[in-house]
């Protein structure tokens, strides 16, 4: 059996080998040369340029508001799909989920009529006699689309947890005279705290990497990391730069998923031993 098992890794092994790892040398490999083919540090050295810092920080910065509404909004849809009876629950998670079915880029692009000048909302505005709004080709308009796009990433993982809480510990504490609120807040809140941390890494991770929406939505006036990297690649032709900046922004993916699992794990073990 042993054997067995063994040999139905390989396919997955391989497959590992050449689709994630020979690639991820290959762009190691371009990082630390230069158009000659020499070893240098020097594509590392023009992101210290306040010009990209600057995109660094604003990605993030709109990556953290993104993921920070998509948990504030996330987190009482998903506590409520959770407290609802079993055939509602599972029509308001197809409702949830169908909008996913549709591709990345129509979605995406809905929202350019939505939000346009002559788009729905402004025809409302001005319909009641309100002025038209300037939403499309801003920063509000990037952090909607991504809000919509990642909103169910955290949704579903909160959901999935909460789901799973044994309700035998919800009685227990109200058994012992505890509220709504306490309980929420002592028992329920820290048992979903794993929920949380994989619905803000789900959220977190694309949305600082996006191009797509920053590029539709922000009509190309907001440089984020994703768009930084596809300009080298696909405008400016300068492979080695673009390489380097897509290791610095791996790494800064690793070390965030890093931090998020070590505070999960470290909330479910005192939510799971501590309630009170």
């Amino acid at each position: 059996m042993k054997g067995k098992k063994s040999l139905a890794q390989y396919p997955y092994i391989i497959w590992s080998i050449i689709f994630i790892v020979i690639p991820l040398l290959l762009v190691l490999y371009f990082s630390l040369i230069n158009s000659n083919g020499i070893l240098t540090l020097d594509n590392y050295k023009k992101l210290l340029n306040s010009r990209y810092l600057g995109v660094f920080i604003s990605s993030i910065k709109l990556a953290l508001i993104s993921t920070i509404i998509c948990f504030v909004l996330g987190y009482p849809v998903a506590y409520i799909l959770s407290k609802s009876p079993e055939k509602i629950r599972n029509i308001l998670m197809l409702l949830l989920i169908i909008p996913m079915w549709m591709n990345f880029l129509l979605r995406t692009y809905a929202w350019m009529s939505i939000i346009g000048r002559n788009g729905v909302i402004n025809n409302i505005l001005n319909t009641i006699g309100i002025p038209s709004m300037n939403i499309l080709y801003t920063d509000n308009a990037v952090i909607l689309g991504m809000v919509y796009n990642f909103l169910p990433f955290m949704i579903i993982p909160i959901y999935t947890i909460l789901t799973k809480i044994d309700k035998d510990v919800i009685k227990a504490a109200k058994d012992l005279g505890a509220d709504r609120i306490i309980v929420f807040k002592k028992v329920v809140f820290p048992l979903s705290i794993p929920g949380v941390m994989s619905g803000i890494t789900m959220v977190f991770m694309p949305a600082v990497s996006t191009f797509v929406i920053s590029n539709l939505l922000g009509g190309g006036q907001f440089m984020l990391i994703g768009n930084l990297i596809e300009l080298q690649f696909t405008t400016v032709g300068d492979w080695y730069f673009g390489s380097a900046i897509s290791i610095i922004m791996m790494i800064i993916i690793l070390i965030s998923m890093a931090i998020l699992s070590r505070y999960g794990n470290k909330s479910e073990k005192e939510g799971g031993s501590v309630l009170w």
